[in-house]
């Protein structure tokens, strides 16, 4: 699932691409990145399902600044046109301290551990709380959300809708957490773009995984991940082996994806 805090100035988002792995029993790695058209700052928020009784220092940040390029060194590995797939289908705190930010490449990242903490969390970058109401699946995730810079922030209310849209292509942004689900990787595909959750969404995604056993509808890579990616660069989020592909294109249910691995 990923949603937008200040709806109003997001504008549209494409090239969305998603690689995950687990990196250890019962922790996932994920990397997202995505090109993204706004008219001011706003954050990105992922819901993770996160394992119960996780703390707010149990998701661990990952820098890759140093690999901006991590897509496009994953698709090398797949040189033919592939078939496309579908997807398979608590109170609040008496006092509230402010959420720990990280400074993670070209992002601000907090990790929300509960639906009650956004109110520690920055208001700008908050998400309305109308919208966790109508997602219940979500009550008990927690949240990684990276607040997004290089949009126009110039300029009161009344000129809002006049400003400039700007486009960013961003480096990916990754973490690994504690999954609820060990023998499953999970995919954030849901989309909450304009604050309401609909049940179709056009999709622009492509999926990357590591630790697959020939999924359906996945594609393999023709050869080995260190023929074609700087695993160095990765800090260890993408290991050698071979990886598989899906990609996501069109008018699709909107649901967020697991996929069981070997």
């Amino acid at each position: 699932m990923c949603c937008f805090s200040n709806a109003p100035a997001f504008d549209k988002v494409s090239g969305t691409q998603i690689f995950a792995r687990f990196v250890a029993p019962g922790r996932q790695a994920l990397a997202y990145s995505m090109t993204l058209s706004a008219r001011a700052p706003l954050a990105m928020v992922l819901p993770l399902p996160v394992a119960a009784g996780t703390g707010e220092d149990a998701l661990q940040f990952v820098d890759l600044s140093g690999c901006p390029k991590l897509f496009d060194h994953l698709n090398l590995a797949f040189p033919l046109p592939q078939p496309r797939g579908g997807p398979v289908l608590r109170s609040a705190r008496p006092q509230l301290i402010p959420l720990k930010v990280h400074q993670v490449g070209d992002f601000e990242a907090s990790f929300v551990p509960t639906v009650a903490d956004f109110s520690r969390l920055d208001p700008r970058f908050r998400i309305a709380p109308e919208v966790w109401a109508g997602l219940p699946d979500v009550a008990d995730y927690g949240f990684a959300v990276f607040q997004l810079r290089g949009f126009d922030a110039e300029g009161g209310l009344l000129s809002f809708f006049k400003r400039k849209t700007t486009t960013r292509t961003f480096h990916p942004m990754a973490f690994v957490f504690p999954s609820r689900q060990p023998d499953s990787l999970f995919f954030p595909t849901v989309h909450i773009h304009d604050g309401d959750v609909h049940d179709h969404a056009d999709f622009d995604h492509t999926l990357y995984a590591q630790g697959l056993h020939e999924p359906q509808g996945w594609a393999r890579s023709s050869g080995l991940l260190s023929r074609y990616v700087p695993l160095h660069e990765t800090k260890e989020l993408v290991v050698d082996g071979f990886a598989h592909r899906m990609k996501l294109k069109g008018r699709l249910p909107n649901r967020d994806m697991w996929v069981a691995v070997d």
